[in-house]
């Protein structure tokens, strides 16, 4: 039996195989609401044959978003939105969706990626991004407001009420976003956290508000549905965060109930190093799986069936997520499941498109209609 299409659990999650689709933002929502693009996008990936779908990092306030075409859920008119989207992909596929709830930090107020991305001044129709200090991401940029304990508090009930709005239309899981350089990996690192409060210093200090909201995300979102947490394991820069801070990070999210850990890395700093290859992140992830009892994830420059069959395989991770990759062939599972010998569910729709010598790789119809 392949590895890769082998099931598994999340907690109480019941999964059909071991891939899953990583959030991937497509900046097409109006003032945090889901478009019609987001049913299109999402509908292709939930009958993709993936084992999970993971919706798009969605902010939890208005400033948390990366640009003005984020995807939110801080209000009844954004909930509502993503709601119809979920229930319309429901209709033909039960794959489970997930949903990244995130805060951008001090990389809020840009524009959108294909408008070139630079950050949008608050006096052209930008706001004031927040972060833990008030350290700019990059020189060019202004710097944003730090945070005070009022605010503080109030990004926490924001992702507690995002996690309840998460609930009621139906996600079966929740992905708190602590990667990537936005405003909880802000706090873990020494390069964007340099407060000297009890949310700055020392790592457990530096630790102390990604920990509070992921521990009022859980307490917000259902007991029986899992919440699991991204991260960066390291930053790429010398004296930055780094992976053996984030084992002792992930030991303590583990311990108040995270259900997974999807193990990314950078984002945080221009000065990041990094050396893309295939599967150059998955050393990382499998240091993380070394020191925690809950899955793990692996991502980053995954394309070849045979190389996630054997990350697998070997343990280096229990899963393995695509996002580009997954965007530029949607039919990735199928293909991989063709080339590993295994099989994979697909709607009845579709059942008659297999070309010779793929007959046997649909395993079961997607039944939909939940």
């Amino acid at each position: 039996m392949s590895a890769l299409f082998s099931p598994m659990s999340i907690g109480t999650l019941a999964l059909e195989n071991r891939i899953v689709v990583a959030p991937m933002c497509q900046y097409s929502a109006d003032d945090g609401v889901a478009s019609d693009w987001h049913l299109i996008h999402l509908g292709q990936l939930a009958i993709s044959g993936a084992g999970l779908v993971i919706v798009e990092a969605t902010a939890v306030s208005p400033e948390g978003r990366i640009t003005p075409g984020d995807l939110g859920l801080y209000s009844d008119h954004c909930e509502a939105a993503l709601g119809r989207v979920l229930a319309s992909v429901r209709r033909y596929a039960d794959t489970p969706l997930a949903i990244q709830l995130a805060h951008a930090g001090r990389k809020a107020s840009s524009e959108l990626p294909w408008d070139g991305g630079a950050q949008i001044p608050s006096g052209r129709g930008g706001w004031t991004a927040l972060a833990p200090s008030a350290i700019a991401h990059a020189d060019s940029e202004e710097p944003p407001a730090a945070l005070d304990d009022a605010n503080i508090a109030r990004i926490i009930d924001a992702f507690a009420e995002a996690a309840r709005r998460a609930a009621r239309i139906g996600a079966e899981a929740i992905e708190v976003h602590a990667a990537h350089g936005y405003l909880l990996h802000e706090f873990l690192s020494p390069l964007s956290n340099r407060r000297d409060d009890r949310y700055g210093g020392s790592l457990d200090a530096r630790c102390r508000f990604p920990l509070e909201v992921f521990a009022a995300v859980r307490s917000a979102f259902p007991a029986g549905r899992p919440v699991g947490v991204r991260i960066s394991a390291t930053d790429w820069v010398d004296g930055g965060w780094d992976l053996e801070q984030s084992v002792r990070f992930c030991r303590e999210l583990e311990a108040i109930g995270c259900a997974y850990i999807h193990v990314s890395s950078g984002g945080l700093s221009p000065a990041q190093r990094i050396s893309p290859a295939p599967g150059f992140q998955v050393p990382l992830a499998a240091r993380i799986r070394e020191a925690v009892g809950v899955p793990v994830v692996a991502v980053g420059m995954i394309s070849d069936p045979e190389h996630a069959e054997a990350i697998v395989a070997a343990g280096q991770a229990d899963l393995v997520a695509l996002a580009r990759g997954i965007l530029y062939d949607p039919r990735w599972p199928w293909h991989a499941a063709a080339r590993l010998g295994a099989q994979v569910s697909a709607p009845a729709q579709y059942w008659r498109c297999l070309p010779a010598g793929c007959e046997g790789i649909f395993g079961a119809v997607r039944s939909g209609g939940r």
